[in-house]
């Protein structure tokens, strides 16, 4: 069976992740959740995404297709309802498509078209911004079992402290001394060559995976993600990193998503609760307003390349797009669009994207990876897209 995960009706709620990857490439718990379906189902994935996005994740037809909706994350009887699917049924939960069988991936989906299958067991979705670290202690503790199962950890070294040493898998290459390990909360999980720094104090969940590093002294609790190759330090409390972001600093980061390439300058401090305890708004791209999240912690949501100084203070509940660059101290607006260039004193500038690029590629490079034309191409799309909301 060719299985394909599409962006279904919530690409434009998980801006700005999405504007520069599909739905299924958000990184929650350990794994994105298109390896979480490609485990699980032991077959390829490809994406059914916009146009713009198709060269960097192709789609892959044949004569027939199991197309999943991106939004949902697998578990037992998903996969076992999703296996059963037979040509022209369809999966069908709350909120429309869960996974449908089709011959033809030219027109959209249409209910009536299909044999509709009920499916009412509750799953976990990521249909908003904030359910990526809202959902992030129950995803991972999900791959710490789907990952470690019928395997054996490498040895934890002594020089560490530890409780429930079950409850925590390091892998080949993976480096940590004299830190303190409580793994009764959630699993901590060390991926291939990461490294954790002496003094690092961890209260699990904690996914530190392949190539990340944790800083000295570092205080994580709650669940946290540290994608791959990224470096994390200072208080971090259920925040989720996608790949090749820093936060090396002092600083407390909470209840935050951070996409691929973003950098934190030193002593950047979040809030993730407000003064007065009401219930947090976020910008909502697709309605272009403020939308009740129904949370009293939510933090930042800092979508790919963009970057903050020293110093910075980002208030409650703040929505950061693509390439912005932010400093001064101070709190900037809680809305900053990409590609913006200001900070705390409300004056802000178009970051052009031939600068932009520059810091990307510089970036990049020191992770030994390439800038090229196609990661170009889309943050050009992103750019004349969002180019409504930097009306300065």
């Amino acid at each position: 069976m060719n299985y394909i995960l599409s962006d279904g009706n919530h690409r434009e709620d998980l801006f700005p992740f999405t504007f520069t990857r599909p739905v299924s490439e958000i990184r929650v718990g350990i794994l994105t959740i298109s390896e979480k379906w490609e485990k699980w189902l032991n077959a390829p994935m490809s994406h059914q995404t916009e146009e713009y996005l198709s060269k960097k994740y192709p789609l892959t037809a044949t004569a027939e297709n199991t197309v999943i909706n991106g939004s949902y994350l697998p578990n037992t009887s998903l996969v076992e309802a999703i296996k059963t699917l037979r040509l022209g049924e369809a999966l069908i939960g709350e909120e429309g498509y869960i996974a449908y069988v089709t011959e033809n991936l030219e027109t959209g989906f249409e209910e009536s078209a299909y044999t509709a299958i009920p499916f009412d067991e509750e799953v976990l979705t990521i249909k908003n911004t904030w359910d990526i670290f809202s959902n992030n202690a129950a995803a991972l503790q999900a791959d710490f079992d789907l990952i470690t199962k019928g395997r054996k950890s490498q040895p934890i070294p002594d020089t560490n402290q530890v409780k429930s040493p079950d409850n925590i898998f390091i892998e080949e290459g993976a480096t940590v001394e004299f830190c303190i390990l409580n793994a009764s909360t959630g699993p901590i999980y060390i991926g291939k060559n990461a490294l954790m720094m002496e003094g690092c104090m961890v209260r699990g969940g904690l996914a530190l995976c392949e190539n990340a590093i944790l800083k000295m002294g570092a205080k994580i609790y709650g669940a946290v993600t540290a994608g791959p190759g990224c470096k994390l330090g200072g208080e971090v409390n259920n925040a989720v990193l996608f790949a090749n972001s820093n936060k090396g600093h002092d600083g407390f980061l909470g209840n935050s998503v951070l996409g691929e390439w973003c950098n934190i300058g030193a002593d950047t401090n979040t809030s993730n609760l407000k003064n007065n305890y009401a219930e947090v708004r976020l910008w909502n791209y697709k309605t272009e307003g403020f939308t009740k999240t129904g949370l009293q912690f939510c933090g930042l949501m800092m979508g790919d390349h963009s970057k903050c100084g020293i110093n910075v203070m980002f208030n409650t509940g703040t929505v950061v797009g693509v390439s912005a660059n932010i400093f001064g101290s101070g709190f900037p607006r809680n809305f900053i669009p990409s590609f913006s260039w200001g900070g705390a004193t409300g004056t802000y500038t178009t970051f052009r994207t031939n600068k932009a690029f520059e810091v990307a590629d510089a970036m990049m490079k020191r992770r030994n990876m390439e800038f090229n034309d196609t990661e170009a191409q889309i943050l050009e799309h992103v750019f004349e897209f969002t180019q409504k909301w930097r009306n300065f």
